[in-house]
């Protein structure tokens, strides 16, 4: 059954291997990118074997564990905790649309099962069950989509070779060849986009790890969108966005910034826009790490991102049980209470018209702005907004009329200081 099902998705890539002219994406991606500006708020999950270590995503290599002993985790892997409608359910809960899973890290081993490699979770592991599997059908269930982390690095197999910036001294030997690995990625791929309903978007990771590799995007790309038209392509390689995707995303970074120092070559595009932040510091579980960012933060982190035109993808790093650390499920459902009586200031909204300042950012949605007042000890607030006709200005929390200025230049907003709100919304309804 495996050399057959190699065999046809074998022959269905080569179906695709001539040269791709200028990608256009359909209809149905064009509506996927609408949805996707729409949905604002979303849920990374970072799982894996490499949780049972309590060390993040990147112990193999930054440990530089033995590659070979380093399988053996998954001989002990069973979450008896995991379920998906659970983590669904809290990702709903806290006001988020869309969830990205990681179906396959850096190390190589698959959280979905394979017909490409017995390193997986169903095969390899006494738990025996498709995580991705449970995890599509419960966000359909509940009407979430479904975006998968996709690695392009590997850190298992010996054919990703020549070895990358990362991942060297895990004790691999170099077998089989590029075009076996390139192959290898286009089989799962297939799988994924075959096996498990719609697939919201592919989120890709790793290209950085060898920037000079002849990766065959073209390819792979053309594969995911002839596979489903819908499903949109990102990829974290830190640059302007390459030819054939459909998002743009920014690690630990609002669009245009790069405070973190991944986005110094990436020119913001006009694709959606996505930002993604650890609840605590680390991706995968850590169990040293307590130092959860407070909930305030975290939701002035959605409305910035809001504001730049961005959705927020917000992470969670189950333990090897399965589960959410307690401290994790405290934020989500804090952030929950507040995308609940808000959610209606950034949801369906662009960016609005003034540029992100330091005291805040504005977003829009028909004839409404909203003024999202974030730090601010004046008593005074002007906005330069011209050449529109105010029709009403009051305060989202309770609806009360604020006091305000018209002049050529612009709107001055009179407030009562100080502001103690983690998020002062001012409603504008324009004529």
């Amino acid at each position: 059954m495996r050399i057959t099902f190699l065999f046809i998705a074998l022959f269905f890539m080569n179906g695709i291997l001539s040269a791709q002219e200028k990608y256009t994406p359909t209809q149905e991606n064009l509506e996927n990118r609408e949805w996707f500006r729409d949905a604002k708020f979303g849920l990374f999950i970072h799982w894996g074997i490499y949780s049972m270590l309590g060390d993040g995503e990147w112990v193999l290599t930054n440990k530089s564990l033995n590659e070979k002993e380093y399988q053996q985790l998954a001989a002990g892997f069973y979450p008896s905790r995991f379920n998906a409608r659970e983590w669904v359910r809290l990702a709903k809960e806290a006001g988020m649309k869309y969830i990205c899973f990681t179906s396959r890290h850096h190390d190589g081993f698959s959280m979905f099962n394979t017909e490409a490699s017995d390193y997986n979770v169903v095969d390899a592991t006494p738990f025996k069950r498709d995580v991705v599997k449970e995890l599509s059908e419960a966000c359909r269930e509940e009407g979430l989509k479904l975006f998968l982390y996709y690695s392009h690095i590997d850190w298992h197999r010996p054919d990703y070779y020549p070895w990358g910036r990362t991942g060297r001294q895990t004790g691999r030997e170099p077998a089989g060849t590029w075009e076996d690995y390139l192959q290898f990625m286009d089989t799962q791929l297939t799988e994924l986009l075959t096996n498990y309903g719609p697939i919201g978007g592919i989120w890709f990771d790793g290209w950085w790890d060898k920037p000079d590799a002849d990766w065959q995007l073209e390819r792979q790309y053309s594969l995911i969108h002839r596979l489903q038209p819908g499903c949109l392509i990102g990829n974290n390689h830190h640059k302007t966005p390459f030819e054939g995707e459909d998002f743009q995303m920014f690690e630990r970074d609002l669009p245009g910034q790069n405070t973190a120092g991944y986005s110094a070559d990436a020119e913001v595009s006009a694709l959606p826009l996505e930002s993604c932040e650890t609840t605590n510091q680390t991706w995968g579980y850590s169990i040293t790490d307590r130092n959860y960012k407070p909930v305030k933060q975290l939701i002035q982190t959605l409305v910035k991102a809001a504001g730049n035109n961005a959705n927020l993808l917000l992470n969670v790093g189950p333990r090897p049980s399965g589960d959410f650390p307690e401290l994790a499920v405290n934020t989500l459902q804090e952030i929950g209470k507040w995308t609940a009586l808000y959610g209606e200031t950034i949801y369906g909204t662009r960016a609005g018209e003034i540029a992100p300042q330091p005291w805040g950012v504005t977003t829009r949605r028909n004839d409404t702005t909203f003024v999202h007042i974030l730090e601010l000890q004046a008593s005074e607030l002007f906005l330069p907004i011209q050449g529109k006709r105010v029709k009403q200005i009051v305060s989202f929390k309770d609806n009360t009329p604020v006091r305000y200025k018209r002049t050529k230049e612009g709107i001055t907003l009179y407030l009562d200081t100080p502001l103690t709100d983690i998020d002062h919304v001012i409603k504008i309804t324009w004529r």
